[in-house]
């Protein structure tokens, strides 16, 4: 096994064993940070729901890898068609992203952060524009969010995921593979 995902492996199986027992803490009720958090799980679920509704229910898993990327880039086509105006920030509004950021940096310099920084930085370095719709890079390993950042985020509904790509914090429709919103700059300069 390579030395990096040995070391990727043995940094993830760490962050899970400490996570352990760990629940997500919401924002407190009534809150500010309250109301970014259901204005963004909002987006989220309705996001969903139009999909469903506009393109149908997502197709059963298919026996065969060709039937799989074939059925992911149909829905994908269709998604962008169907959001063909859509903008970096209707999920994320500016309010939101910051609250994101704002959650990303506390636990990076949290009781964590030095674990989750090392995750991080043993990564795949990745640099691209990001577009909203565009394809999920194949090429570009699934960059998993850290379970104990996780746990300072909302949570999502199933079909979607965060994953990071370099400096930016992006939202993926698993199904599709698309990128449906991303936060630039979320994350800090970690190559330090």
């Amino acid at each position: 096994m390579p030395p990096k995902i040995f070391t990727t492996l043995i940094v993830a199986a760490v962050l899970s064993a400490s996570t352990a027992g760990l629940a997500q803490i919401p924002p407190a009720p009534g809150s500010n940070d309250a109301k970014l958090v259901a204005e963004f799980e909002q987006q989220a679920r309705q996001y969903l729901q139009w999909r469903e509704n506009s393109i149908g229910k997502t197709p059963p898993p298919a026996n065969s890898p060709e039937k799989i990327v074939a059925a992911r880039h149909d829905l994908a086509n269709k998604v962008r068609v169907g959001r063909a105006g859509a903008k970096q920030g209707e999920i994320f509004s500016p309010e939101v992203a910051d609250y994101f950021r704002r959650q990303i940096a506390a636990t990076l310099n949290g009781r964590h952060g030095k674990q989750i920084r090392s995750s991080l930085r043993h990564s795949e370095p990745t640099k691209m524009e990001l577009q909203i719709n565009q394809s999920y890079p194949e090429k570009v390993a699934l960059q998993s969010t850290p379970p104990t950042l996780l746990l300072n985020l909302p949570e999502l509904p199933k079909g979607l995921e965060y994953r990071i790509l370099g400096r930016e914090f992006v939202l993926r429709d698993r199904d599709a593979n698309i990128i449906v919103d991303y936060i630039p700059n979320a994350l800090p300069d970690i190559s330090k």
